[in-house]
């Protein structure tokens, strides 16, 4: 079977990007050589992205245009693209689902393969929360405090316990959680 799991990068106050869209200059406090190496391998597991309208509008804007390992790995994957409200999508293997995402995760997850990635997306990961889905919670905690911002768990998550399974300090100050349910 296969897991789904969320890859986000949050400031120390909880915020995953600032009072605007794409507001994400803080992960600049804690990219490296650590979350490169990271990112490179959670992309190499795994068989999809799945993308909320707003997190797959910004990502298709700059993976398209950027270059390296990381890039050629994003623009290859296949990204599931959750939207009520696009009616296509032009990223290099991307699929767009207008309904019914917690019913097609479900059904992806119950099949063989490799782990199931969603990053950003938090109106979507507040619906795979709250149905229950997440296997894995990958947190990458900036040693930032924004203020002001777009926090990634609001209040429409339901609760959960969950148990810590691994942290690892980054060089640049920061440190990323692993949790399970």
């Amino acid at each position: 079977m296969r897991k789904l799991i969320m890859w986000n990068i949050i400031t120390l106050d909880g915020y995953f990007e600032g009072t605007k869209n794409w507001d994400l200059s803080f992960h600049n406090t804690v990219w490296g050589k650590e979350l490169e190496k990271l990112s490179i391998d959670q992309l190499n597991s795994a068989d999809y992205l799945v993308f909320g309208r707003i997190t797959y509008e910004g990502m298709a804007a700059y993976w398209t245009k950027a270059e390296g390992e990381i890039a050629e790995l994003m623009n290859n994957i296949p990204k599931l693209v959750f939207s009520k409200t696009l009616k296509s999508i032009d990223w290099k293997n991307s699929t767009l689902i207008t309904e019914n995402a917690s019913a097609k995760i479900s059904k992806l997850k119950a099949q063989v393969g490799g782990d199931i990635y969603v990053f950003g997306s938090a109106d979507l990961s507040g619906t795979f929360i709250n149905d229950d889905l997440f296997d894995e919670y990958r947190i990458g905690v900036a040693p930032v405090i924004l203020g002001s911002g777009r926090p990634l768990f609001g209040q429409r998550a339901s609760p959960k316990n969950l148990s810590l399974v691994s942290t690892q300090q980054l060089s640049t100050g920061g440190v990323v959680l692993t949790y399970t349910k």
